[in-house]
């Protein structure tokens, strides 16, 4: 069985198949998914989804998106933070996610995204949950941050930073997130990462409906990505790392439960 690490299964892209989707999610031998909205108008479709399918198969978190506060589309306000400590104490969730900071986006606010990224690791702090990490062109800046505010640990989603940056989270307690992106034979650093980190801290997500995998067509394409497709992903990954399927299902899965 396989537990997708990081996964948006409120967006849009699956509102006209989203029951249909999660059979076929389940079927596949998915046990579970980590289902993470990025703003707080999106709070209540994943409150609703949780309530729907279940706990046990939806891991919640809660979290306002780096890419939600500052740069295309930014639209978050401070008080937002008031919000997102309301839903956490009211609805328990199992993380707070997804959160971070975005530095490849167009025109962003690195200011405005790390205070609500340190106020929002505060709120992990102050109720004892672990934290799904936004992490690009931003990892040494995260970590300064974690160092100072310290967390649970979690994961480091769509991780592609250097193998020092990579120890440097697995020392605060962190897992890192593979997907999509390493069944591309040309990610190479990706793939390195994958081969040399210690399978204990090595978690598999789709990021769905984003990151594609190779399957689907050429990096950087925009085809639905999907659940249901952890299984098919996670053997490639397998495949790279040189272990069985099986033996990597049971490994990963086991990591993702010893993080929350």
């Amino acid at each position: 069985m396989w537990i997708d690490s990081h996964c948006h299964l409120d967006a849009p892209e699956f509102d006209v198949d989203r029951d249909e989707v999660v059979a076929r999610v389940r079927a596949a031998g998915v046990q579970a998914i980590v289902n993470l909205p990025g703003h707080v108008d999106h709070f209540a479709q994943t409150k609703v989804t949780r309530e729907r399918y279940g706990r046990d198969f939806c891991i919640t978190g809660y979290g306002i998106h780096p890419m939600w506060v500052a740069g295309p589309g930014g639209a978050s306000a401070r008080e937002h933070i008031a919000v997102l400590r309301e839903w956490v104490e009211r609805e328990k969730p199992d993380l707070i996610g997804e959160i971070g900071l975005d530095f490849f986006i167009p025109n962003f606010n690195q200011a405005e995204q790390e205070w609500f990224y340190a106020e929002q690791l505060k709120i992990a702090r102050d109720f004892d949950l672990p934290v799904s990490l936004h992490v690009r062109r931003s990892q040494d800046h995260l970590l300064k941050h974690l160092r100072r505010i310290k967390v649970r640990g979690g994961f480091a989603h769509a991780f592609n930073g250097s193998q020092q940056q990579a120890e440097e989270f697995v020392k605060l307690g962190f897992c890192l997130g593979f997907g999509g992106t390493a069944t591309y034979p040309q990610a190479n650093n990706v793939r390195r990462l994958l081969r040399d980190m210690p399978l204990e801290n090595i978690v598999v997500e789709t990021d769905a409906p984003d990151i594609p995998p190779s399957f689907l067509g050429t990096m950087g394409s925009h085809e639905r990505n999907s659940p249901e497709y952890l299984p098919r992903i996670g053997a490639m990954l397998a495949e790279v790392r040189g272990i069985s399927a099986e033996a990597f299902a049971e490994a990963t899965t086991a990591n993702v439960c010893r993080s929350l």
